[in-house]
């Protein structure tokens, strides 16, 4: 109960009780103190006036050269103050004169009295309220003093009455005084207090705030006061709030960090100096594994891959480099079919980063395009070379019939528009590789397109007999490039008059579609193509009969084209040989 309690009591409350109850202590102790100390003054004045008095009776005995008892008596009664109590004493004790009781020789010795034995050390001595052992247990003020000369004691005192002890009492309106004074001095302390309070608390609930994560108010500055305190913590919730505000935005840098790490396309593992995982994201763990010999079950174990050797050495030969020197070292990788390229890169607190990009793709992009160079070179040379002979000839021989010349002629015109053909395909895979996103797209119908292109190829399909059949819907719409959709329809209809034979039927068909795609159908009755040739049908100058297709005029890249621009439109194709002959096309095309 003890605990609840004191938990509902203000910091400001504490304070002030605690100050005040010391305060009231200081104050009582200060008023009993000058209480005592004015008493002694009293005390200290009366015996002053008596040892006045203790001083002119010496001088009178002096005058009459000794104790002359009636003498002393009548002076005694003359010049007394009233109710003044007159002793002499002589150093060892002894009463020889007391005017107030005549049976003074019977009287006890007087040595142990205080203020005798502070008369005999220092001359002079006083007690206060001490009950007379003669005169019934009267209490006196006595005030004694040694006269050396006739080795004498004066001794005079007043009874302690009410009149007396009224005198000695200290004056009491100083403690009315220290009293009003503490009362006043006690409430501006509270007002103190209680604004130091509010700062106390306002800023204990902001703590409170704080600890729970929850939004700080703008009002909770204006709660305040005006005081040192108050723009203390003013500045205290201001800088939290900054805090607040710089520890939100790491946050989210630090989840679109972790968000980046794990969508990136190579994988990054963090170590501490003492090689503990900080941040690995999963194409670290899979690469790692692929490197290593045996599954991994947890990161720490990828330095005891042999082939990371080296990445481990460089560690060791840079533990305690603390310089700000950048540190990276980096190695290629070959395990399991795949090539990796490996870089460790470490930090200037020895933390290091190791990230591990898988280079096999590039490298067979690389090896691709080597080869496609190559290819190119090669299909380049075959017209380049057939235009230079045939001209070669005719200028050899200027006599040369016009037959043959018209002959000469037609042939390197015929090979002109095949290398024409063969630059035009390739800039059009070029676009498609390299600026896909510069191709415009529009809404297209793809039942116009194929008729216009029926209708720019009758020629051809009347030369070899190929009857094409042409199921398309009147208008079939889709957001596309105008121009690849032209190559794709174009393409596979050049590719079936070159390649399918004679006397065959061509069918294009849009035999399905739903929400998101058209499924198309280009199919020929014709030769059909050995099974182990379909899957490469796509790749770039790739011929099934090389002899026979460059007699053909052909550039090798049309179906390449094709692919490339069913992919740009969303799509997917493979080609088949149908049941009943020939070869078969069937690709999608997404909508929009």
């Amino acid at each position: 109960m003890t605990r609840l309690s004191s938990h509902f009591i203000s910091f400001s409350q504490k304070m002030f009780f605690s100050v005040i109850v010391l305060f009231l202590a200081f104050a009582a102790c200060f008023m009993l103190f000058q209480y005592q100390r004015e008493k002694a003054y009293k005390s200290e004045l009366l015996n002053i006036q008596l040892q006045s008095y203790n001083d002119q009776l010496y001088d009178f005995i002096y005058d009459h050269k000794g104790i002359n008892l009636d003498s002393m008596q009548n002076y005694v009664a003359t010049h007394m103050i009233p109710n003044l109590r007159v002793t002499l004493i002589t150093p060892s004790g002894k009463v020889i004169y007391d005017n107030t009781d005549k049976n003074w020789i019977n009287f006890k010795n007087h040595s142990t009295r205080k203020e005798v034995q502070e008369a005999l050390m220092y001359k002079s001595g006083y007690s206060i309220s001490r009950r007379s052992e003669s005169l019934n247990g009267e209490k006196y003020f006595y005030s004694a003093k040694y006269y050396a000369p006739y080795r004498l004691i004066i001794r005079s005192a007043l009874p302690y009455n009410i009149s007396l002890s009224q005198y000695l009492q200290a004056d009491s309106n100083y403690i009315w005084f220290t009293i009003t004074i503490s009362l006043i001095l006690a409430f501006f302390f509270y007002r103190f207090t209680h604004r130091l309070g509010m700062s106390i608390t306002n800023l204990q609930q902001f703590a409170m705030k704080a600890d729970r994560n929850e939004p700080i108010d703008t009002d909770m500055l204006q709660a305040f006061p005006k005081n040192e305190l108050g723009e203390i913590s003013q500045h205290i919730i201001q800088i939290y709030k900054r805090l607040h505000r710089a520890k939100e935005a790491l946050y989210i840098e630090r989840e679109k960090l972790i968000s980046h790490l794990q969508t990136s396309h190579e994988g990054l593992g963090v170590f501490t100096k003492e090689h503990k995982e900080i941040l690995v994201n999963n194409l670290f763990t899979q690469y790692i594994n692929n490197i290593s010999d045996c599954n991994l079950g947890s990161t720490d174990e990828i330095f005891t891959i042999p082939e990371l050797k080296p990445i481990t050495d460089f560690l060791k030969r840079n533990e305690g480099n603390y310089s700000k020197e950048e540190k990276r070292l980096s190695l290629h990788v070959n395990k399991n079919a795949r090539s990796f390229q490996v870089e460790c890169i470490i930090f200037q607190d020895l933390s290091f980063e190791i990230s591990i990009n898988d280079v096999t793709q590039e490298e067979e992009q690389a090896r691709l395009k080597r080869q496609l160079t190559q290819n190119i070179a090669h299909e380049l040379k075959t017209p380049v070379s057939s235009i230079q002979g045939y001209l070669e000839t005719i200028i050899s021989n200027p006599d040369i019939p016009a037959e043959s010349m018209k002959m000469f002629l037609q042939r390197s015109y015929a090979q002109s528009n095949r290398l024409t053909l063969l630059l035009r395909d390739i800039s059009v895979l070029t676009r498609m590789d390299e600026a896909p996103g510069m191709m415009e797209k529009e809404r297209v119908d793809i039942s116009r397109i194929v008729g216009s292109i029926l209708n720019e190829v009758a020629l051809g399909l009347e030369e070899k007999k190929i009857r094409a059949v042409n199921l398309l819907p009147p208008t079939l719409m889709l957001t596309g490039n105008n121009s690849l959709l032209y190559s794709i329809f174009r393409n596979l209809i050049d590719n079936a008059i070159a390649y399918a034979g004679s006397n065959i039927q061509i069918t294009i068909n849009c035999f399905r579609e739903d929400e998101k795609f058209y499924y198309f159908s280009f199919s020929d009755t014709g030769v059909g193509v050995p099974e182990e040739h379909l899957n490469r049908l796509f790749e770039r100058f790739y011929r099934v009969d090389k002899g026979r297709s460059r007699k053909l005029g052909g550039t090798g890249l049309g179906l390449a084209i094709v692919k490339n621009a069913v992919l740009f439109h969303g799509g997917t194709i493979f080609a088949k040989n149908a049941p009943s002959g020939g070869l078969e096309f069937v690709f999608t095309l997404q909508k929009g």
